[in-house]
């Protein structure tokens, strides 16, 4: 499956290579490879090897070696391109690891010099103590980098106010196809004849470049073809080919006498949109805008036509506004079911056909409220749209996540016809748009029965348009093809731009001859001559590409059966095919900087292999082309996986909703059918019965996990870390606690003393956060096998918080929850502890008699698993078992808000109380419940720690070869936030969590129940 075919002698290459590299047949390698066969496109191609350089000195050797070997050196950044603009059979170079840092700048003058491998909104994070920010702004900004976004000349959301990418590009540093390292930036015209006589060159071909282009656009013939062929003046967003029309202005009457063009010529802006076909960008220098004005308002303007909101689009850009996006209904009804963005739809008012996000700025709160009035206004002047909701400042920041996770969402669609990125990149004059999607809507649905979808950027003349269409499909081909063919005419005849700012990449490159005319587009073949006479940079990108419809990511009419699994994936049409929902859009790279759960690994490494886009791109080519699997197939696999930390925050900030952790566990599973379970995973998994054994003699376990030389000893005969600590037992279990003192059902011996109840009926949407709640004076606490064993003082303090408050605390017959289980994989006996909790419980749990829990990766289980795992004449009771399972805080906020729970009963104390959350609470469940709850108390000054994972994440942070990891993850935002609050109680619901924190910072963390137990009066 994986194997390489025969290769250069790369070998060579690493004594002197100072970076990464990877060709080989190892698991490690082949993985590398696979992963680096795609990107956010529709094409995959394995290339030969990926390189990640650290200096500029590895980027020439790879130069040097692709050259003596005629193969491809295909820069990469984020990977997020849309057109197959990183994929090729060659060399992946990825500098997003290695060239990252910001070099230098210049407050006063404006400027920032960077490497190509930093990220745009870290850098704006940088940026913004000094006023200033670096403009562009594409929907992927908390993963697009710079060296990505001049490839592609990256616009944004606030393009109509702050241009594009090459409108800030001042200088370039690159590696020439010779090896020269040259800088270009703005010339005079003194100063471009002197490059012309060889003064102040690098290089033999630099001085060629300046004379060839001052030939060649000094002719008036070439000039009118320019200025005859590329896009409209009036179309700002414009990527198709190499831009020559940005040069061109330069040799203006260039054959008058006396006669001077444009001031300046730089060749930065020709490589801006070049797609890194014309060298290898080493550093930039950037222009820099002041910070905008500090209040902000959206009109969010709901329509009942996508022409109404494409002239309402017209009148915001005569009210000045700094952005006007679109998000179409199929867009919004999706996001209903998305967990994230079901959090960011409030503003929605019914069902619109459209909704227009139209943003001010102006100094003041009164100002910005003026300019959004006066737009409505003439919008109800005009008698366009229905609904006109205003959100400001903070509030606006949910409906622009939105709106940058449109396309992604739509990969949740079931089945095989997916959102086609081929006609989502045009744009024509603003004015022109309205007719133009009339125009185009219909000839998709009259000549190829498509219906299409639109967002984004109304106010740049470019919609981001999307047919659903099945690639699978001979054809589904044949119409991707006809759709894009068909579509370039519409858009020539509006003098529009096929390539607005996603590229042409391999997929628009073979329309260029007909977009630009014959003569322009062998001119541009002439200019990747001149600048790569080896056709070394990124080859069959832009232009001579290869057929728009070859190399596809799956082989036409071939179908691939869904993987057997215990698991119930059947709601997304099966594992594979969730696999297949990653879009490839790198929500997933995100930093500590950007904020976020998703992904604690990536974060900490900045390896793409550890983000969740990998693991989905490696399950995928698994279950797609993996009939019987051998050793190396299990192994390459398991290298992508090794470092997912389960902690679900993708199945929520994922936009396509792909649920890492449940895969993971699935494939492990098999995996160990396959070839056998390791003893540590045994041991793990069957962590409950060993400190059933262990809570005989708690004294006898505490003495060796206390001492530290046996602690050692012990962690490494299990394949822990020797320097990690380990949880100890209590001198008696929760359990044990509670039947002396009557809490325990009496049937828990094994005979159910349930009384059956009303059945509720099932919910047709769950909500994880209960809303006024019937009262409950007895709701059944849930023993989780973490709190029973070893943090028994928090379940004793959180049923002595409930017994004080007036409650019954009744603990039903159950058993563990299997999240031991499932954390290591061994699914099929998390599958028969589900099944067992399901029927004690199903007679118990409802609406009247909640299940509640401390432990949130166990009490979430019940919400999250069990009802995939049960069989199916189980699933009801399961799901409506699941909509009454709350986590602890989720039931305590609940009953304050119905007033059952009031804060006259709790200390007037002042103290500040720092929150960090569990990420299966940030991921199923909310922090604002954890909030709610410890604000009771009245002066309780409630923060939330803005980290993601802790690094934790059960037994992984115990593990050998993950320890250090951990601890990196923990160093990212977590530990140093509890250090700096010396002063402060600190709050984690999760034993890990409060586990790690002890280890990394020496403080002791309280669960919730804790903190309030103590601050009753």
């Amino acid at each position: 499956m994986f194997l390489l075919a025969q290769k250069p002698p790369f070998a060579n290459l690493l004594p002197s290579f100072e970076g990464d590299l990877y060709f080989d047949e190892s698991p490690e390698h082949t993985a590398q490879r696979v992963l680096y066969a795609t990107d956010a496109s529709v094409y995959q191609e394995m290339p030969i090897a990926v390189a990640l350089p650290k200096s500029v000195a590895d980027i020439k050797q790879l130069l040097r070696f692709a050259q003596q070997h005629k193969l491809g050196l295909i820069p990469r950044a984020a990977g997020t391109s849309l057109a197959g603009q990183v994929v090729g059979s060659g060399i992946v170079v990825d500098i997003s690891k290695y060239f990252g840092r910001i070099l230098d700048i210049n407050s006063d003058e404006r400027w920032v010099r960077v490497q190509p491998g930093v990220i745009r909104d870290d850098l704006n994070a940088f940026l913004k103590p000094h006023g200033l920010l670096f403009g562009p702004e594409t929907s992927t900004a908390s993963r697009a980098m710079i060296g990505g976004m001049i490839g592609n000349n990256s616009c944004g959301l606030h393009s109509i106010v702050w241009g594009t990418t090459r409108d800030h590009l001042l200088e370039v540093k690159a590696v020439l196809s010779d090896g020269a390292e040259v800088t270009f930036g703005p010339l005079t015209h003194e100063q471009f004849d002197a490059k012309c006589r060889g003064e102040n060159v690098v290089s033999p071909l630099e001085q060629r470049l300046y004379i060839q282009f001052r030939d060649w656009l000094s002719q008036p013939s070439i000039q009118k073809h320019i200025v005859d062929g590329y896009p409209k003046p009036t179309v700002t967003r414009r990527n198709t080919s190499y831009a020559l029309d940005a040069l061109v202005s330069f040799f203006a009457g260039s054959g008058e006498q006396g006669a001077r063009g444009a001031e300046h010529f730089n060749f930065a802006h020709l490589i801006a949109g070049s797609e890194g076909t014309l060298c290898f960008i080493t550093e930039a220098k950037l222009n820099l805008l002041p910070l905008p004005p500090k209040e902000t308002a959206l009109v969010c303007a709901h329509f009942t036509t996508i022409r109404q909101s494409l002239e309402a689009n017209l009148v915001a850009l005569e009210h000045h506004c700094f952005a006007s996006e679109l998000v179409d209904d199929y867009i919004l009804e999706l996001t209903k079911t998305n967990i994230e963005q079901a959090k960011n739809r409030t503003f929605v008012e019914g069902d619109p056909k459209a909704i227009l996000m139209v943003e001010f700025f102006d100094e003041t709160s009164e100002r910005v409220y003026q300019k959004a009035k006066e737009f409505v206004a003439a919008l109800r002047q005009k008698n366009l749209g229905y609904a006109y909701p205003i959100l400001f400042d903070e509030e606006t920041k949910k409906p622009w996540a939105l709106r940058k996770a449109g396309l992604s969402i739509m990969y949740n669609i079931p089945g095989d016809e997916k959102p086609a990125n081929v006609i989502e990149d045009t744009a024509v004059d603003v004015h022109d748009l309205p007719d133009y999607i009339d125009e185009l809507d219909q000839m998709a649905w009259e000549q190829h029965g498509l219906k299409l979808e639109y967002s984004a950027h109304a106010g740049a003349g470019e919609i981001h348009v999307l047919p659903l269409i099945n690639l699978k499909s001979s054809e589904g081909r044949t119409k991707f093809r006809a759709l894009l063919m068909d579509t370039a005419q519409l858009v020539k005849k509006y003098g529009g731009s096929l390539s607005g700012e996603h590229g042409d990449g391999r997929l628009r490159g073979e329309c260029i001859a007909f977009m630009l005319g014959p003569e322009n587009y062998q001119l541009c073949k002439e200019v990747k001559s001149l600048w790569d006479p080896n056709n070394t940079f990124n080859p069959g990108k832009v232009v001579d590409t290869p057929p728009m419809n070859e190399h596809l990511r799956s082989e036409a009419d071939v179908v691939i059966p869904q993987p057997k699994t215990i698991f119930d994936f059947s709601k997304d049409g099966g594992l594979l095919e969730l696999a297949e929902k990653c879009s490839g859009s790198g929500d997933c790279r995100k930093t500590a900087i950007s904020g976020g759960t998703m992904c604690p690994s990536y974060m900490a490494t900045r390896r793409e292999r550890d983000t969740t886009r990998a693991r989905a791109n490696i399950l995928r080519h698994f279950y797609s082309h993996t009939q019987q699997p051998t050793d190396h197939d299990y192994e390459t696999v398991s290298e992508v996986l090794d470092l997912c930390l389960s902690c679900k925050a993708c199945k929520a900030e994922c936009p396509s909703s792909v649920d890492m952790t449940r895969m993971k566990s699935e494939f492990t599973q098999q995996k160990y059918k396959a070839n056998g379970i390791p003893l540590r995973a045994r041991l793990v998994g069957n962590f409950t019965k060993l400190m059933s054994l262990a809570s005989v003699a708690p004294w006898a376990y505490n003495a060796i996990y206390d001492t530290p030389a046996l602690r050692r000893l012990a962690n490494q005969t299990v394949g822990f870390h020797p320097e990690r600590s380990m949880p100890t037992l209590a001198s008696t279990t929760l359990r044990a606690w509670a039947k002396g003192r009557g809490q325990q059902s009496k049937g828990f011996d094994g005979t159910s003393s349930a009384t059956p109840y009303a059945q509720t009926p099932l919910p047709s949407a769950f909500s994880p956060t209960p809303n006024a709640l019937p009262p409950t004076p007895e709701p059944l606490f849930f023993v989780d096998e973490f709190t029973n064993y070893n943090d028994v003082a928090v379940g004793q303090k959180a049923i002595m918080l409930l017994e004080r408050l007036g409650y019954n605390v009744t603990i039903p017959e159950h058993v563990e929850s299997g999240r031991t289980y499932l954390s290591k994989g061994l699914v099929d006996d998390a599958r028969k502890l589900a099944i067992r909790n399901v029927t004690l419980l199903k007679d118990r749990v409802s609406l009247y008699t909640p299940l509640i829990g401390l432990e949130p990766s166990a009490i979430l289980t019940f919400r999250d698993e069990y009802p995939d795992l049960v069989p199916a004449e189980l699933k009801d009771d399961a799901l409506r078992i699941a909509q009454n399972t709350f986590l602890f805080e989720e039931w305590f906020a609940s009953e304050a808000e119905s007033g059952r729970i009031y804060s006259d009963l709790f200390t007037k104390e002042a103290r500040l109380v720092k929150v960090h959350g569990h990420c299966h609470q940030k991921a199923l469940s909310s922090m604002i419940p954890v909030k709610k709850a410890l604000s009771l108390p009245k002066n309780y000054n409630v923060q939330l720690i803005p980290s993601g994972c802790c690094g934790m994440a059960g037994s992984f942070g115990y593990e050998t070869e993950h320890y250090e990891l951990s601890m990196q993850i923990g160093e990212l935002v977590l530990f140093p936030a509890v250090r700096r609050a010396e002063e402060a109680i600190i709050s984690a619901a999760g034993t890990s969590c409060r586990h790690q924190i002890k280890d990394g910072t020496g403080r002791k963390a309280q669960h919730p129940a804790e903190i309030l137990y103590d601050a009753l009066i």
